[in-house]
């Protein structure tokens, strides 16, 4: 019997000699950040015809996904929130998807944290107030030169 021990010092023995992604060892927890691989269904990655088809079905609807959202970019609806949704469905099936998306994870998880900083928060608010006084102040040139009278309005 193989016994292996982990990250905290606890002895971990093993149910199986290759465990199949998504299946939980008894003893270890399950950590979807650290497993990589199809999350296909068992039944599924028992036949290689079967998962095949399975990825490529995958591919193709977060492909849809990930197109409609490219077009949300430029037409009205919530674009990057989509494709990011597209990606997250490679990701149940692709490895180089799962780490896309543990990469931009980090990546807002730290501009989250760095907006928090209390200097990074008094400067963000210094700028919007500057923003706001400036549009302030045009806004109220605007007003005093030509009324309230709609741009396409205005007489040369």
């Amino acid at each position: 019997m193989r016994a292996e021990s982990d990250e905290r010092g606890q002895v971990v023995v093993p149910t199986a000699e290759r465990p199949v992604p998504g299946d939980v060892a008894e003893g270890v927890t399950a950590d979807p950040e650290r497993e990589l691989g199809s999350r296909a269904p068992r039944f599924i990655k028992a036949s290689r015809t079967l998962h095949l088809s399975w990825q490529v079905g995958v591919f193709v609807v977060g492909l849809a996904v990930v197109v409609a959202g490219v077009f949300m970019l430029v037409l009205p609806g919530p674009g990057w929130l989509v494709i990011f949704g597209g990606m997250a469905i490679w990701a149940t099936e692709f490895v180089w998807a799962q780490l896309v998306l543990r990469w931009t994870r980090r990546k807002v998880t730290e501009a989250a944290q760095k907006a928090l900083d209390p200097e990074v928060r008094r400067r963000n608010i210094i700028l919007t107030t500057i923003g706001l006084v400036i549009i302030a102040v045009l806004l109220g040139i605007y007003l005093w030169k030509f009324g309230i009278v709609m741009p396409w309005k205005i007489d040369q």
